[in-house]
């Protein structure tokens, strides 16, 4: 039982968090919790700003903020091959895009990062990069091709992009195909101040999370019927999309996430070979 020192914790609202946050409330440790739910973006912006003491925050901006930040180990939003909703759905091959108009419709700097990334040194092309809502529709009407994440875009790819005869790229798979690596898109971290302040708690929460992650696993079935009643996706849609996503971070993951960093960090103004530092368990602290 977490202490009664409610922490301050971010929530994404879009369904790949679901079943990191199902099981707080199956097991009664959200009741715990200070919850804040927002978007990617702004919920990074908390954390890092210190109006929040844990949560998850996009790889880009862990990256910028790493010595401000202890990561939470096995427990990210990522993918090991395809995601499903990361994607850059384009009305032209890939390799045609160079000084094309790309929409950025997406909130989350990671995604963004990744589709420029594999723009630039896989297909050779340097389009011009825009931001506007994450509406597909528009998008097209304005630009060659766009960047989706979230719903937004498992919609798209798995509803409009085929109706409209769009090209889907999964970045996610590309990302595998290229590197032979898992993609993480989101990690989950606390602030250095709040773990030296509240050690204990801290371990409390990592373990309600990861406690929360392996009951929705366990009942996927029925964390996909559940969301299928207010989301336009059908149960086994849901299914396949909770069991695709990667929500682990061990030895693999770090991989990538180092690798990623060594790729994009001339891009996004951080140290190309920054230190991780994950939160050790409790033994190790003793024995130190």
């Amino acid at each position: 039982m977490l202490s009664v020192d409610k922490p301050r914790v971010g929530h994404i609202q879009f369904l790949n968090c679901l079943p990191i946050y199902w099981g707080l409330v199956r097991s009664g440790a959200l009741l715990d919790l200070d919850l804040v739910k927002d978007t990617p973006e702004k919920l990074s912006e908390q954390l890092v700003a210190g109006s929040l003491d844990i949560g998850p925050i996009s790889l880009v901006e862990y990256l910028r903020n790493a010595q401000d930040l202890v990561v939470l180990p096995d427990v990210a939003v990522g993918s090991d091959g395809p995601v499903m909703s990361c994607n850059l759905v384009s009305q032209l091959p890939l390799a045609d895009l160079d000084r094309a108009r790309v929409a950025l419709g997406s909130t989350s700097r990671t995604t963004v990062q990744l589709a420029q990334l594999i723009l630039r040194e896989r297909y050779g092309v340097q389009p011009e990069y825009y931001g506007c809502p994450p509406d597909l529709a528009l998008m097209m009407q304005e630009a060659s091709a766009g960047v989706l994440i979230g719903d937004a875009a498992l919609r798209a790819s798995l509803h409009e992009a085929p109706r409209l005869g769009l090209r889907v790229l999964d970045l996610g798979e590309a990302w595998k195909d290229w590197t032979g690596l898992p993609m993480v898109f989101a990690v989950w971290a606390v602030r250095r101040d709040f773990l030296a302040r509240q050690p204990a708690l801290t371990r409390e929460v990592h373990q309600a999370f990861l406690h929360s992650r392996d009951l929705a696993m366990a009942e996927v079935d029925k964390v996909a019927a559940q969301a299928a009643r207010w989301e336009s996706f059908d149960t086994a849609t849901l299914e396949r999309y909770f069991t695709t996503l990667d929500f682990s971070f061990g030895p693999r993951q770090l991989g990538g996430v180092r690798e990623f960093a060594r790729r994009v960090a001339g891009q996004i103004g951080a140290d190309p070979e920054v230190c991780i530092e994950l939160l050790p368990d409790a033994s190790e602290t003793a024995a130190a």
